[in-house]
């Protein structure tokens, strides 16, 4: 199968993972291409060309190429990239198209299709996103939710096909049977507020254990004013790590400490320590109470430190071995493949079947499109 798969562009596809919506692309990508589909990747120019890339533009976060431009560049840097890639997926000849990028364009534009599409709803309903999948028309295109959290947010305003889970390569997040010999918790992910570092060092404060913390300073404001002046020989920053060494850093620890301040649309996170064999301690909220059960982690009241720090507490006395078969049970990413490519197979048969018609019968108006 020919898959054209649209990623967002704040960001490149590429190790080490920006955040969760990253490493996911990147993984269904490398996952279709393993079972023999051409997929194209269109994303931005930093990105992982292992994944079939086809670059559309510079990253367009204002950190990611250390710019001072306005926003309002950045807006119309993705603006008209989308613009031009829609136009030019017309042409295609593609027999799908996978939407990862959280922009209104692709969605607004669908119509304009002679392939099906399926886009991916990652996070709750925002303006922009929202305003676009109002004016979408295309009735060859399938919403699909990465949980059921976000499938509750987005019916109101969509019918969601159906549930894909995110998943994971548990094969990258090794298992290991027993933690450091050093006891410390760990806190890993984009360092911005609403992720609440901040809370997981008061926690482990109050746990008593050193607590480390990995993953890229997105908000460089943040990090100096809720971070950095907690940082000591038992509060460590080690860095934006990649893959392997990240799974290092997880497996030796006593627990991982999740602490988001908003609704958690799935938390990759979870899936990853888990898979470790980490026992998770989260505040409970989005879809994290879904994925963690009373055998692999232990829930607490969110945004309470002194529940966090129980919750650690309790964690760290479950058993590894558990955590791991929790992780296999719900967030592999062959079950994630399997649910896309049995999506796609039901939107491409039909047609198949009438492009074969038309072959059969003579040209027709859709025969006439342009697919050179």
């Amino acid at each position: 199968m020919r898959i054209a798969m649209v990623a967002h562009l704040k960001h490149a596809i590429s190790e080490p993972f920006p955040g969760g919506l990253e490493m996911h692309t990147h993984r269904l990508a490398k996952s279709l291409r393993g079972r023999g589909h051409a997929v194209t990747v269109f994303a931005s120019t930093r990105s992982d060309p292992t994944i079939g890339l086809e670059a559309i533009c510079d990253e367009t976060t204002l950190n990611a190429a250390g710019l001072a431009e306005a926003s309002d560049v950045m807006f119309f840097r993705e603006h008209h990239a989308y613009l031009g890639l829609m136009s030019n997926l017309r042409r295609s000849t593609f027999d799908i198209v996978h939407n990862n990028s959280l922009h209104y364009l692709p969605v607004a534009m669908a119509d304009t299709l002679p392939m099906p599409m399926v886009t991916a709803l990652h996070t709750p309903p925002f303006c922009w996103l929202e305003s676009g999948i109002r004016l979408c028309r295309a009735k060859s295109t399938r919403f699909v939710a990465v949980s059921q959290t976000i499938r509750e947010l987005w019916s109101p305003i969509v019918p969601i096909d159906r549930v894909v889970g995110n998943g994971i390569d548990l094969g990258k997040f090794s298992y290991r049977a027993k933690a450091d010999a050093e006891p410390y918790l760990i806190w890993y992910g984009r360092i911005v507020p609403e992720k609440g570092a901040h809370l997981a060092i008061a926690a482990a404060r109050l746990v008593g254990l050193p607590l480390r913390i990995a993953g890229p300073i997105s908000n460089p404001a943040y990090f100096a004013a809720e971070i950095e002046p907690h940082l000591d020989d038992n509060i460590r920053h080690i860095g934006h790590l990649d893959h392997e060494s990240l799974s290092r850093q997880i497996a030796g620890a006593r627990a991982f400490l999740c602490t988001p301040c908003w609704d958690e649309p799935f938390g990759l996170v979870v899936a990853e320590a888990l898979s470790c064999g980490t026992p998770v301690a989260a505040f409970a909220r989005g879809e994290i109470p879904n994925l963690v059960d009373a055998d692999s982690g232990a829930l607490a009241t969110p945004g309470d430190v002194v529940s966090l720090a129980d919750a650690a507490r309790r964690a760290m006395a479950l058993d590894r071995a558990t955590c791991r078969a929790r992780a296999e049970a719900i967030c592999d990413a062959g079950a994630m493949i399997d649910g896309y490519e049995a999506l796609y197979n039901e939107l491409v048969a039909p047609r198949s079947l009438a492009l074969q018609a038309e072959n059969d019968s003579g040209p027709s108006a859709l025969s006439l499109v342009d697919n050179s």
